[in-house]
């Protein structure tokens, strides 16, 4: 027998399965450097991808807004930001950045929040030049186009009107968007509610592109990178991270060519062939992005690309911020079966697309094809029921379960990181 590690929380679930269980999980661990994560992004920096160096778009720029992303991305900043400011002050010792929070769709980032990314040095340089992005507050963001779908492409203002707009982020594999990082700075993280919904509209998450690391012909890709063109976008450094969330690499340059290298270089190392098996384990990587339900089906794509027909998939998620969304929730909860809620989806046309939707039409399509299990804290219970699933407090008794319904000779799959891979033949 052999112990498997499940990430949860800032910890693991551990089982202990057969020594012949298939484990599914990235390579990205064997990019071990002698070099630090702040090393690693000067050195790419200094060799910026397509693009003049960061110190040189700066010159004659007034001012300067950075994206960074938000409290539910393990995007390390005080490797990336401290080298961006003193990048853009060495070409204009005057220049007057802002922080601008990508958070998308997501609920506000707090001031704790902020302190744990940015660092207590960061922090206090900044604290009075963030700005933290409202998709639903019209006032706040502008018309700067249209969407090669059809969708107005509006935009925070403060980015729009920036002199110099730059962006931190990382690239990870991403569910419906193919990979994360890049053009996702811009839509979904600082776009309006209008486009957001638009792009994540249910024709596009239905499409067979948009899926785990798939870039070319996916609809909602093209649509962002549409996007990030019209707010000028001028320079990204996005990194890869490592399971503890160490930067193992760094890629500094023009948006669309740098987060391509990137997603090319990272691709090597995530994909992974299935193993179809009757029960699988997956998770949404630990903290933060098992913060939520919201967040969950990231992880449950991975178990769906390899979980045979009629199969048990269990989801370790803690969900401690709850469901993520309360329109993400009851697009499910107020439905009397999961059926119901999908078909409803699929008939939503793109300007009728209605918040989170996107979310809960990935959770549905897997949960009204499998049987899934999900494991989260106790006080979430209801919650998770609401999302027509079945709830287990803990590991243990989730894979006891599955044994009952499947049998116990019920082959099993291992995905310890969910979030990290990119199951596809």
């Amino acid at each position: 027998m052999k112990t498997v590690k499940f990430f949860y929380k800032k910890t693991t679930m551990d089982l202990q399965v057969p020594d012949d269980t298939p484990v599914l999980v990235s390579g990205v661990d064997r990019l071990a450097s002698d070099k630090d994560g702040f090393e690693i992004v000067r050195e790419a920096m200094e060799h910026p991808i397509n693009s003049p160096k960061l110190s040189e778009l700066a010159k004659g720029k007034p001012d300067c807004v950075i994206i960074i992303s938000d409290h539910t991305r393990p995007v390390p900043s005080p490797d990336i930001l401290p080298h961006m400011v003193r990048e853009l002050r060495e070409g204009n010792p005057d220049i007057d950045i802002t922080l601008l929070v990508a958070t998308g769709f997501h609920r506000p980032t707090t001031v704790d929040e902020l302190k744990g990314k940015l660092g207590d040095a960061l922090f206090e340089e900044f604290k009075d030049k963030i700005v933290i992005h409202d998709a639903h507050d019209p006032s706040r963001n502008v018309k700067v186009g249209v969407l090669p779908s059809g969708p107005d492409c509006i935009l925070d203002k403060v980015a729009v009107e920036a002199s110099l707009l730059v962006a931190e982020g990382f690239i990870e594999p991403h569910f419906f968007a193919g990979f994360s990082g890049g053009r996702k700075s811009i839509l979904p993280g600082i776009a309006d509610a209008v486009t957001v919904m638009g792009n994540h509209c249910s024709k596009f998450i239905d499409d067979p592109h948009s899926r785990t690391g798939i870039l070319d012909g996916n609809p909602m890709h093209e649509d962002m990178v549409a996007a990030a063109k019209m707010a000028k976008l001028a320079y990204i450094v996005n990194v890869v991270i490592d399971e503890k969330k160490k930067t193992v690499a760094a890629f500094a340059g023009e948006f669309e060519t740098a987060h391509r290298k990137g997603c090319d270089f990272i691709a090597d190392y995530v994909c992974v062939k299935p193993e179809p098996a009757d029960i699988v384990i997956t998770t949404n990587g630990g903290y933060p992005l098992d913060q939520n339900a919201y967040q969950s089906p990231k992880g449950m794509t991975a178990g769906e690309a390899t979980v045979k027909d009629g199969g048990v998939i269990i989801m370790l998620s803690s969900c401690t911020d709850g469901n993520g969304g309360d329109f993400f929730y009851h697009i499910i909860a107020d439905e009397p079966d999961i059926e119901t809620a999908y078909q409803k989806f699929l008939a939503t046309p793109q300007e009728e697309t209605r918040p989170d939707q996107w979310c809960s039409q990935i959770f549905a399509r897997i949960a009204r094809k499998y049987r899934v299990i999900f494991v989260a804290d106790p006080e979430q219970k209801e919650m998770i029921e609401g999302l027509k699933v079945t709830y287990a407090p803990d590991l243990d008794t989730a894979y006891k379960l599955a044994r009952e319904w499947k049998g116990e000779e019920a082959s099993l799959t291992c995905i310890p990181n969910g979030i990290s891979v990119v199951v596809r033949d």
